[in-house]
């Protein structure tokens, strides 16, 4: 297993009581920050893909953790799981005469004139779908159930089938779901993970429906095994009293939740990176805010207004090419991160992804990659420091990542034009991923802030800014762990809906629905040991619609939700008509019990030039030149301390570069804020 020295290794290593740890696993790094001395502390070692559980308990082992620790996880064991097609063989159970609906999927393609499209994603085969002789209606009556031979037939099925998990979605079960806790019962003796559809998303849509409990059913082994492990190890060695995960909606929910419901999981570090980015924004004073955060395989961004709440949820989720319906973060993906691999294709085109080197083997710059990453192009064009990097901890090899990269530069004439042709390419892939959240939106990046972090981020984040015109980037302090600091804040969260169908003028009359979803949450909560507030939303749409819009709902004044309906929907699709009847199609509930509160020491600012914190000079690769350049150590900097580039400032998680006519300054949280001169911005 390979070590990083790190910040936390420079601290006298002791042992910590009461310590809540937040352990972040990343496809390169596994990043662990904790909280000692009332400052944020990280510590970073390389991720373990085969067994992820290593590298966390190699990070506790870093920091001293012994005893009465709390662990909040970031996996990528869903979504790994995902992209891999490695999850369990599921057998998909739903009412006769509809067991190919999970294939068939919706009307809709997003390849409508390709004759040679691929057949959509279906993680349950036609050998697995099995139908159930039953029928519910749409108000929740029952007018057929199966019979006792009927369910026993459908077992020896099932066990025929060689299934090792089951997934339950019958026609209209989120409007009763008697018969399908018949099915459940009946399949349980089979000892495999069942999931139901009434349990996993009890909505209306039944193809998002099955398509979200078949998912949960293909996680459920692996994140069961993995999580079951990970807890036996911890409390074993750290004496744990307990070990959280992060939900992709960006709360914390409890592993027993976690096993249970897999699919809640699937963007679970990204979501950590959404809640860091939304809470230091809010500290620094910045209310509209561009996530950028790029990792070692992709590049995640995201609109945000921290007034508002932050980050926007979205339930139309598709990961991996298949449909998820439950509550995440809206978070937009790019394959292109630090390690993801470039190659020529057959027609002499330079891409950049969305093939990634990963932890193993790595770029090529680490010592034991063979194709060329971007991480290797920012190497080599002198933007990462090989005496500073992580801390020094690992030793990057400039001699054998050009003798590589020049065997494998095709037909360009330089080994510098492949590079810098690399981080063309990827730049231009992350301002369209950044234009599908903004512009595409209706929303202008020119009146936001990007904030930029994980390990590349603060690298590219100026050419960004420059491209899509942003007027400031915020590079918080450790910007390659803020993942984890946004899981170690977050709150704990459980989201809770159900489909009601009701007209608009039954607005007043939801208050026992509500209710009722309120008791379940209080009573899981107090399972618990956990105490937390109320959020009442409700999905409105105008009658015949085939689309919703979320608005808050507030007992006291309940009209103020079809106020805000009309509002929401004038600025989302620029039209709303006030006397078109309106329906109520969902209302959702979400639990939140707050994190322990903190926040980061401020000092007043002071004017200075950064000189005590200058240390080299390099050259460094803009604009098709190498030009002198100033490197400076982060942590040496203090606020007031302002910046003009070329320059590159250096810590243990990343590396912020300033090219020509950008300045950074060190605001009173320690954050650098890089502004673009008049003429760069235009």
């Amino acid at each position: 297993m390979h070590r990083l020295p790190g910040c936390a290794a420079r601290l006298a290593i002791r042992e910590w009581a009461d310590l809540r740890v937040a352990i972040d696993t990343g496809g390169t790094f596994t990043d662990c920050v904790y909280l000692a001395e009332g400052r944020l502390q990280v510590v970073k070692v390389f991720s373990t893909p085969a067994d992820p559980s290593l590298a966390v308990l190699d990070a506790l082992a870093r920091i001293g953790a012994a005893k009465d620790l709390d662990v909040r996880h970031g996996t990528t064991v869903g979504a790994n799981t995902m992209l891999e097609r490695t999850g369990a063989r599921v057998a998909f159970v739903t009412t006769a005469g509809f067991e190919d609906t999970i294939a068939i999927g919706r009307q809709t393609r997003s390849r409508l004139y390709d004759w040679f499209a691929p057949l959509p994603v279906c993680l349950a085969p036609r050998e697995l779908r099995f139908g159930v002789p039953e029928r519910v209606t749409s108000e929740g009556e029952i007018l057929r159930s199966p019979t006792g031979e009927e369910l026993a037939a459908l077992v020896d099925q099932v066990r025929a089938s060689g299934a090792e998990a089951v997934a339950i979605s019958l026609l209209f079960s989120f409007a009763n779901p008697e018969t399908e806790l018949r099915v459940e019962a009946a399949l349980r003796v089979l000892g495999v993970p069942v999931s139901t559809s009434h349990r996993v998303l009890p909505e209306f849509r039944e193809y998002e429906r099955a398509s979200t409990t078949v998912v949960n059913a293909y996680l459920a082994p692996r994140m069961e095994r993995y999580l079951n492990h990970l807890v036996e190890r911890v409390t074993a060695q750290h004496a744990a009293r307990q070990v959280d995960v992060m939900q992709s909606s960006g709360g914390i929910i409890s592993p027993r939740i976690a096993a249970g419901q897999p699919v809640r999981t699937v963007l679970s570090g990204p979501a950590g990176g959404v809640v860091g980015a939304c809470k230091v924004a809010r500290w620094a004073g910045f209310e509209r805010i561009i996530g950028f955060d790029m990792g070692g395989t992709s590049t995640d961004v995201f609109l945000a207004d921290t007034a508002a709440g932050g980050a926007q949820l979205t339930r139309e989720s598709v990961v991996a090419g298949v449909p998820i319906g439950v509550p995440m973060l809206d978070i937009h993906t790019a394959g292109a991160g630090g390690g993801s691999i470039t190659c020529f294709d057959a027609g002499g085109m330079l891409r950049v992804g969305p093939e990634s080197a990963g932890a193993e083997p790595g770029p090529i710059c680490f010592g034991r990659g063979t194709r060329p990453t971007v991480t290797d192009a920012n190497f080599l064009l002198g933007r990462l420091d090989p005496e500073t990097f992580l801390g020094g901890g690992v030793r990057l090899d400039r001699q054998q990542t050009e003798e590589i990269m020049r065997e494998q530069k095709g037909s360009l004439a330089t080994v510098e034009e492949f590079a810098a042709g690399i981080l063309r390419v990827v730049e231009t892939q992350m301002e369209k991923a950044i234009r599908v959240i903004s512009i595409e939106r209706g929303h202008d990046p020119r009146q936001c802030t990007l904030v930029a972090f994980g390990g590349g981020g603060p690298l590219h984040a100026c050419s960004l800014a420059r491209a899509l015109r942003i007027p400031r980037v915020l590079v918080p302090a450790m910007p390659g762990a803020l993942s984890a600091v946004g899981i170690l804040l977050a709150d704990a969260v459980r989201d809770y809906s159900r489909t009601v169908m009701l007209p608009g003028d039954a607005i007043g009359s939801l208050e026992d629905g509500f209710m009722e979803l309120e008791q379940l949450g209080a009573a899981e909560f107090a399972a618990e040991g956990l105490e937390g507030r109320a959020q009442r939303t409700v999905d409105m749409r105008y009658r015949r619609q085939g689309y919703e819009l979320n608005v808050s709902y507030d007992m006291e004044a309940p009209t103020r939700a079809i106020e805000a309906f009309h509002r929401v929907h004038l600025q989302r699709y620029g039209f709303c008509d006030a006397g078109r009847p309106v329906e109520i199609v969902n209302l959702r509930l979400r639990m939140i019990a707050p994190a322990e509160p903190y926040a980061p020491p401020r000092k007043d600012p002071v004017p200075g030039d950064g000189s005590a914190a200058r240390y080299a000079e390099r050259e460094v690769f803009f604009d098709g030149n190498f030009l002198p350049t100033r490197l400076y150590r982060r942590h040496l900097l203090v606020p007031g301390d302002v910046i003009p580039g070329p320059a590159m400032i250096t810590e243990y998680t990343a590396a912020t570069v300033l090219p020509p006519g950008c300045t950074a300054e060190v605001d009173g949280f320690e954050n650098l804020i890089l502004a673009l001169t008049e003429r760069e911005r235009k």
